[in-house]
């Protein structure tokens, strides 16, 4: 397949064949996103050091990827994110309080704590919950795609996974079935070069991920997955493919994760950091801001004004977020019965002295 679509050039410039021709509103908009991605990582990461969270998956390296496919879609369009995705949902719309709630799995957490830590929803956008195992989403959103295609619906369905998903059989059984019944599904894959621990060199012997696509008669595409602008290009026309009837794309983004996989986890134990650093250098952020200043939208004091208010916003959440009460105990019995036993009763009772003390 070549060498990966690119229309950033390190200096800021863009290739006008293959620029998507964003408006000075939504080239902002995406900025900001990214930037917002950005610092609630490592706000977020800080505050499970210091135990005021519990577990953190960061994104820092790939926001490009994250915002710039999620900003592809329409409103009406269905997001089903993997498990590294907080730019996506705050693109949907997700408030960052509640987002922040659902970290601390407090009572404003719309899914009350039920679920793992890092694990949001946001149904109001469209934006199903993270999947915990392995590309487990991905026949979720080849369901969702083949109603849409039932309802006749002029809809579609974006859905993220990492390159260690590929080796899953979701993600064969999936593309098998798109590609068959031709649904309206747009397979981003998130390839960061490492499935946790392992290197993509170690998972597939195809020279990319993207031309697996051939085998289900799909299209695949490869993008830079730091550059912003190609992300946001490739899933806008692979979108409006899947909504026109023309069926499934897959969407390669080669990205890098700069950080740990999770919270617990330590990369300088399995990877060299000379090849992280040499991802560095293209920092998605960096490069984009690039952009925005060679077509005289951005300078020093508009990025200093967003860094503080975006700052400032997430420590209002938090301080908001850590406010919050606890869930409350009647809603483990309440949620599950509609008329609670009387055994039941008793254990709620039990329950609640014990969060007495």
């Amino acid at each position: 397949m070549g060498e990966p679509l690119r229309v950033l050039r390190d200096d800021g410039s863009v290739d006008a064949s293959a620029d998507p021709g964003l408006s000075r509103e939504d080239a902002e908009r995406l900025y900001r996103g990214m930037m917002l991605e950005r610092i609630l990582d490592d706000r977020m990461l800080s505050l499970q050091r210091q135990g005021r969270i519990g577990f953190y998956g960061p994104s820092i390296g790939q926001e490009a990827a994250i915002v710039g496919a999620a900003l592809a879609m329409h409103p009406d369009d269905w997001i089903v994110p993997q498990y590294r995705e907080p730019g996506a949902a705050l693109a949907r719309g997700m408030p960052l309080k509640e987002l922040i709630c659902q970290f601390m799995t407090n009572s404003g957490d719309p899914a009350k704590g039920r679920q793992m830590p890092c694990h949001y929803v946001y149904r109001k956008g469209h934006f199903l919950s993270i999947s915990s195992p392995v590309g487990t989403q991905i026949p979720h959103a080849v369901g969702i795609a083949w109603a849409m295609k039932l309802r006749k619906a002029r809809d579609a369905v974006l859905v993220y996974f990492g390159d260690g998903a590929t080796s899953t059989p979701d993600f064969h059984v999936s593309m098998n079935f798109a590609g068959v019944f031709g649904v309206p599904c747009v397979f981003f894959c998130n390839n960061n070069q490492w499935a946790i621990s392992l290197p993509v060199s170690r998972q597939t012997a195809s020279a990319t991920l993207a031309e697996k696509a051939r085998a289900y008669g799909l299209p695949g595409t490869r993008v830079d997955g730091m550059d912003a602008l190609a992300v946001y290009g490739a899933v806008r026309t692979a979108a409006a493919a899947a909504r026109e009837g023309r069926g499934p794309t897959l969407v390669e983004a080669l990205t890098y994760r700069f950080g740990p996989h999770s919270s617990s986890d330590d990369p300088s134990r399995y990877r060299d950091e000379k090849e992280a650093a040499v991802w560095r250098a293209r920092d998605p952020l960096i490069r984009f801001r690039h952009y925005l200043e060679a077509q005289r939208w951005w300078d020093e004091d508009r990025e200093a004004a967003l860094e503080k208010a975006i700052g400032d916003d997430i420590t209002q959440a938090v301080a908001e977020a850590e406010a919050m009460p606890p869930v409350p105990v009647d809603t483990f019995f309440t949620d599950v019965t509609e008329d609670v036993p009387w055994n039941l009763r008793e254990e709620l009772a039990e329950a609640k002295a014990v969060r007495r003390g």
